[in-house]
């Protein structure tokens, strides 16, 4: 369906052009579109802009039931004052199934265990409904991503390929929080206490002066993703 060609041709496209440029074209060319958000400051910017172009447009939480309480508020605060259209994913055990079938605490033992389990596997699932994935990645936050493209091809496990969209890929951190601040966007206020990259609670700390965004996470772990974007594979 996406030869190289088309996908290269677009993502330099639209490298060029702002990220609502890119979203009006995905809403306006293809059915089966889903944005995965954390409702990161990164996120919330990118919900902000596809309701304007499509305010029904579906949004994806995947709930791990580890989020940070003021997650929590700030996923409820947006779905109901912009009345998105908010689908949520769980895992299919609990945290207490979790715990009987692998030990409590599996985060520290194993968290990549866990975050297949709490992350991956709800993923895969809602990914089966969807032609084009929308992302809230952005270059500068780590190692891993930083040479992720504007749109991208991805072969997922059962081989079915889908479009990925990075539309904010170019974006730094500094602009994020600019549109933020420039469209008044309610945000989660554990940034201010320096969480620069927020995840499950057991797994995130605030970042040290002169850290990398994204060095909170799994801290001392030797882990920097979490698995929801590699566990595809890129075309």
């Amino acid at each position: 369906m996406f030869t190289r060609e088309f996908v290269k041709e677009r993502s330099e496209h639209f490298e060029k052009l702002p990220a609502q440029e890119l979203l009006k074209w995905v809403y306006s060319n293809f059915k089966n579109v889903g944005f995965t958000s954390s409702f990161s400051a990164d996120d919330v910017s990118i919900i902000h802009m596809i309701k304007q172009i499509k305010p029904d447009a579906l949004i994806i939480f995947i709930d791990t039931d580890f989020h940070f309480p003021e997650t929590y508020e700030l996923v409820e605060k947006i779905k109901k004052e912009w009345d998105i259209n908010l689908k949520v994913i769980k895992p299919e055990i609990t945290v207490e199934e979790q715990d009987r079938l692998y030990g409590e605490k599996l985060y520290e033992k194993d968290p990549d265990k866990c975050c297949f389990i709490r992350k991956v596997e709800p993923l895969k699932k809602a990914l089966n409904d969807l032609d084009v994935w929308i992302t809230g990645m952005r270059r500068d936050q780590s190692p891993t991503r930083a040479n992720i493209g504007k749109v991208e091809t991805h072969k997922l496990p059962d081989g079915r390929v889908i479009l990925k969209v990075n539309p904010i890929a170019d974006w730094t951190r500094k602009d994020v929080w600019k549109y933020v601040e420039d469209n008044n966007l309610p945000y989660n206020p554990l940034y201010d206490r320096n969480y620069l990259s927020i995840g499950c609670a057991p797994c995130t700390r605030p970042v040290s002066e002169g850290e990398d965004e994204r060095a909170g996470r799994w801290a001392g772990k030797g882990k920097l993703e979490c698995g929801l974007h590699t566990f595809t594979e890129k075309e």
